[in-house]
């Protein structure tokens, strides 16, 4: 019976059993496509990464990525996660600052990773600017999908932007109505239709955090994400559109999964120039739960 080498790490969190949990496969040179799916449906976390050896040899890795019910081209957190794995891997002890390059479907990611101490911190370049997806929904649909009045959505204008993959973003008035939102159906399916997704990132100005935000996508297995690292990258385009960032750099703490009782705590960096993003990065920590062997499909 085959099986390969798995990790688990909670992202975007320094502590055990917060944050985002995420499997981290190796050796996955010899699965296909249904296999990894299988495999992350075995798992059933947000994501799943594999990881294999990369096209060109000098880059780190190869990986593909799978929600519990289909691959993405990009996602944040496994990013973050199997960097932080691969990198202390190399460097078992002892302090370092090393960059792990990632095949992604989305293109190639660099991500910076340093050690002090106890802390690993993991920083990916996003590898697409994000840009317009399409309009969004109307108001009226957007609030009853959330179980919220109109009055609860603002003062940002929604948004939907991608940059791998797409989001509609929905800004919401304070963390009270944060705290209240809940996909309600049939209205919620007509939604991420209406928007052509399968994400919602609700969010507003935080008490512990410059923004707190929550992204559902319950039609594509995931009802709540703790911490959605490519969410976070392309909140920049939702942020510029409404005026909140100037040139120059902004470097934004966020926080998500509160809600949850798993706190997230992600690090935007934006550069802006002439009102257009040049570069959006994405910083966090990972820490390690658990390891096995997981059998082949």
């Amino acid at each position: 019976m085959t099986q390969l080498v798995f990790h688990t790490s909670d992202v975007f969190t320094d502590r055990p059993f917060a944050g985002n949990p995420l499997a981290i496969v190796l050796g996955a040179d010899g699965l296909d496509t249904a296999q990894m799916q299988t495999i992350a449906r075995e798992f059933n976390l947000s994501e799943t990464i594999f990881v294999q050896t990369p096209d060109d040899p000098g880059n780190t890795a190869k990986v593909r990525i799978f929600f519990p019910t289909a691959e993405i081209p990009f996602a944040g957190h496994p990013t973050i996660g199997c960097a932080v794995l691969l990198a202390t891997q190399a460097h078992p002890a002892g302090d370092f600052d090393t960059q792990i390059l990632l095949e992604e479907v989305a293109g190639l990611v660099p991500v910076a990773v340093t050690r002090r101490g106890d802390t690993v911190i993991a920083e990916f370049t996003a590898p697409k600017i994000p840009v317009l997806h399409t309009q969004p929904p109307d108001l009226a649909l957007i609030a009853a999908a959330l179980d919220l009045s109109i009055g609860q959505i603002g003062p940002h204008n929604p948004g939907v932007y991608q940059g791998g993959p797409p989001f509609l973003y929905i800004p919401v008035t304070d963390t009270a109505a944060l705290a209240a939102a809940r996909p309600i159906e049939p209205h919620w399916s007509a939604l991420m239709q209406a928007a052509r997704v399968d994400c919602g990132y609700l969010y507003t100005p935080g008490i512990a955090a410059d923004y707190q935000g929550r992204m559902f996508s319950p039609t594509a297995g995931i009802p709540e994400d703790p911490a959605t690292g490519s969410a976070s990258a392309i909140l920049a385009a939702q942020l510029l559109a409404n005026g909140a960032l100037p040139d120059g750099t902004t470097a934004l703490a966020l926080l998500q999964g509160a809600e949850m009782g798993r706190p997230s705590h992600v690090r935007l960096t934006v550069d802006v120039a002439d009102a257009t993003i040049t570069a959006v990065r994405v910083a966090g920590t990972a820490v390690p739960i658990a390891s096995g062997l997981i059998r082949v499909p």
